[in-house]
């Protein structure tokens, strides 16, 4: 008898799987798996453990033949739900006919939740990360050797998952506008027919390169993921800029080109098929905040880059619809709120109003517009710690908040009568620390406690195992849920003999 040869699909894997959490369902974990294939051939269906029948892809972007060796670039999806149970089980998917399998585990419903949160996935500047001394991955092979000894259910990107900064030399229809000074750069009207699929193709590349690396493909094929972007997914600063150069042709399109990425790569989805943890498509266009429910854990991620201006960081669209979204919640024992820039962290006030008396524009400046406590921002950043706090008090849920953004780890506290907020800090997963002078003046910042308003107090605690207010060294977060409905959060500092912990207990 002949013996049946398996089919071998003509589609080659070129990134991924991407793994991306879709939340709970009654008693099924959803996910959907993203991958980007070369060739002119659909790729085949995905054998799912635990699902009955093989899940088809879906078409999400065609790039077209931008790669001579992986010919025509597309992007697909599956989208599927496996059974939870009491305990926590451990699924395998691959393509059909070949043999080669990933894994993920499926949290149940009984057990501790294990969340896993990164920032700063790149550098401005990548040459800099050997001249520290560093391995590019290090933490990336951290984290994946940390999964593969206890699995993590969920995997938080809280922004700058790349760095795209790097356009301006390597874009070439953008070329004129580069060579420009910032205040000259909105001038530019006419612009090359083919700058969108320049700067598409740029962005993909920028994705290849980031989450093509071993370590973090690795990690990105095993844990669901959550993301949030932050300025770098776009350029350096966007939204901080001055609104001429923010509405400039240029920039418009850089905009457009970089959303169509983050839609792709970060949250799996296409222009026609918003997911359902994507909160902000319902109430305002462009706005992409996210919210999910795992076991008792809430995770907000409200979106603080797509319509952000150098006058606000919300949308009003955001603005008008964050009290509802927090009352999805209302039965939570914690809620994580993802801010890519710390909400609750030092004030460089001072020196951003020293800044306005100098002529002209100084490059920090938009560093320091960026900053929850930028004079700019006060009114909303006061608002926003408001609603948090009037949900936290109302519902007894304890309110916890994620951010990445300035390359070191710290927590921040704001206390009230029978109140308590924690602000926790982890970054960068591959970004250097900032340089010695600069993290003395943040602890100088940060040995003070302030009086806000509404009777509260902002402090930063710092860590016991050091003494120090800040860790500059590159780090990720872990963060477990305890038996008495507590946060167990711990730092996996590079260099670092063990973790650096707190635990947050519940209200």
């Amino acid at each position: 008898m002949k013996r049946r040869r398996s089919r071998r699909p003509a589609a080659k894997l070129v990134l991924g799987p991407i793994l991306h959490a879709r939340g709970t369902q009654g008693d099924r974990w959803r996910v959907a798996v993203c991958v980007v294939m070369g060739g002119e051939e659909e790729p085949p269906d995905l054998q799912v453990e635990g699902v009955g029948l093989p899940v088809p892809p879906r078409f999400l972007h065609d790039w077209g033949e931008v790669d001579r060796t992986a010919g025509r670039l597309r992007m697909w999806r599956y989208d599927f739900a496996v059974p939870r149970g009491l305990l926590d089980g451990r699924v395998a998917y691959g393509f059909l006919y070949q043999e080669e399998r990933w894994h993920f585990a499926v949290p149940g419903t009984a057990v501790p939740t294990r969340i896993a949160f990164t920032s700063c996935g790149g550098s401005e500047d990548e040459s800099e990360i050997p001249r520290h001394g560093l391995s590019r991955n290090a933490r990336w092979a951290h984290l994946l050797g940390r999964h593969r000894a206890e699995p993590y259910h969920l995997l938080l990107m809280g922004g700058d998952q790349i760095y795209a900064d790097g356009l301006w030399e390597h874009v070439p229809a953008l070329a004129e506008v580069a060579a420009l000074s910032l205040s000259r750069r909105p001038s530019v009207t006419s612009l090359p027919d083919d700058l969108d699929l320049q700067l598409d193709v740029w962005y993909l590349a920028t994705y290849r390169y980031t989450w093509g690396q071993a370590e973090a493909a690795a990690v990105l094929a095993s844990v669901p993921n959550f993301c949030m972007w932050d300025d770098h997914d776009i350029i350096d600063g966007w939204g901080s800029h001055p609104v001429e150069l923010l509405d400039s042709p240029a920039y418009r399109a850089i905009l457009a080109a970089a959303t169509r990425a983050f839609r792709l790569f970060q949250l799996g989805i296409a222009e026609d098929d918003p997911a359902e943890t994507v909160w902000g498509a319902e109430h305002d266009d462009g706005d992409y905040s996210q919210g999910l429910i795992l076991n008792d854990v809430g995770v907000l991620a409200p979106d603080l880059r797509s319509r952000r201006r150098p006058d606000r960081v919300m949308s009003a669209g955001t603005r008008a619809a964050l009290p509802d979204w927090l009352d999805r919640f209302r039965e939570c024992r914690h809620l994580l709120v993802m801010s890519s820039v710390p909400l609750v962290f030092p004030s460089f006030g001072l020196l951003e109003r020293v800044l306005n008396f100098i002529p002209g524009r100084q490059r920090i400046e938009d560093d320091l517009r960026d900053q929850w406590r930028s004079p700019t921002h006060a009114e909303e950043w006061s608002w926003f710690i408001r609603q948090l706090a009037a949900f936290s008090r109302e519902t007894r849920c304890r309110v916890t908040i994620l951010s990445g953004e300035v390359h070191l780890a710290s927590v921040g506290v704001i206390r009230g009568l029978d109140l308590e907020i924690w602000q926790l800090i982890s970054s960068g997963m591959v970004h250097p620390a900032p340089s010695d002078r600069l993290v003395r003046g943040m602890e100088r910042l940060a040995a003070r406690q302030e009086r806000l308003f509404d009777g509260l107090t902002l402090e930063m605690p710092g860590f016991p195992e050091t003494g120090r207010k800040m860790l500059p060294a590159r780090n990720w977060l872990a963060l477990t849920t305890g038996p008495d409905g507590e946060l167990v959060a711990e730092w996996n500092a590079e260099g670092a003999p063990a973790t650096f912990r707190r635990v947050i207990t519940r209200m």
